[in-house]
């Protein structure tokens, strides 16, 4: 649960609870369940139906209230601070129905505290989210100074999903709207949904201890990357290639990093990495 995050799309990241259910092929080499399983002795404690979530303590959840303090008193003073990004949960899911709604109306009640930070909210529950906004946050709607991010791997979610995203953000309940394509898995054809996007991250998948990476093909970020780049609109971030990248001809492109996350080992024309404006 490190403050400063080794990911490249955020600053910091904050965990409110831990714990989850796989509900997606995404979920197959969970990452969190692999770190969770390492503190249980081989077994995940707060992983599967019915597991009891552990709620983090004050200390952590007073993390963002120094964040934001810090960044007000830059701003005070005249200074341009850059942005600060808070992955919300990513060792849980803030819309999984096994959660207390109690801990989730604190979650949006700390946001709201922290209005200088840039919440980036990940989910693999978009159906879940008008429900739960609607019982846990104020007026119903996800804090402004928040992007709503579902994770999409393949076609065959993004057909299922991103008609429940597209109702979410018609709402109004999500100001930003955003794309996790990772681990990606597949082509995706975005076009009909790029209307309500502010962003897509794209990433392939990496190696866990003995699970190995599922291949992910350059023509995939290719592909999404013209999608955004022809809607205009729509800013897209190229995270990484993972542990089994496919180029040209089906050749394997060799990468030093083993998560493929350093862009000067990248083809030139995916070395993306833009952000959406949120302010």
């Amino acid at each position: 649960m490190a403050e400063n995050s080794g990911i490249a799309w955020t600053t910091h990241t904050f965990n409110p609870w831990i714990g989850c259910t796989k509900v997606s092929p995404g979920c197959d080499h969970c990452y969190a369940e692999t770190w969770n399983a390492r503190f249980g002795g081989g077994v995940a404690p707060n992983w599967g139906p019915g597991a009891p979530r552990r709620r983090t303590d004050l200390k952590n959840w007073n993390r963002p209230l120094r964040w934001q303090r810090l960044r007000r008193q830059a701003i005070d003073a005249g200074e341009n601070p850059p942005p600060v990004r808070v992955f919300t949960a990513s060792l849980a899911d803030v819309f999984d129905n096994e959660v207390p709604d109690e801990w989730r109306r604190d979650l949006f009640e700390l946001m709201l505290k922290c209005p200088d930070l840039d919440w980036q909210v990940v989910t693999k529950r978009i159906g879940n989210v008008s429900d739960m906004l609607r019982r846990c946050a104020p007026d119903g709607i996800l804090p402004t100074n928040a992007i709503l991010i579902a994770t999409i791997v393949n076609q065959e979610e993004a057909d299922r999903d991103m008609p429940k995203f597209r109702t979410v953000a018609m709402s109004g309940a999500a100001r930003f709207c955003g794309v996790s394509f990772e681990p990606a898995l597949g082509h995706v054809d975005w076009t009909p949904w790029l209307d309500f996007l502010d962003w897509i991250i794209i990433g392939g998948e990496s190696d866990q201890g003995k699970a190995k990476a599922r291949p992910f093909y350059l023509s995939w970020a290719r592909s999404t990357i013209d999608q955004c780049h022809d809607h205009g609109m729509v800013s897209v971030f190229m995270k990484q290639v993972g542990s089994c990248a496919v180029g040209d001809q089906g050749v394997l492109l060799w990468t030093n990093d083993k998560a493929g996350a350093e862009p000067i080992e990248w083809p030139a024309d995916i070395r993306v990495r833009e952000f959406p404006v949120m302010r």
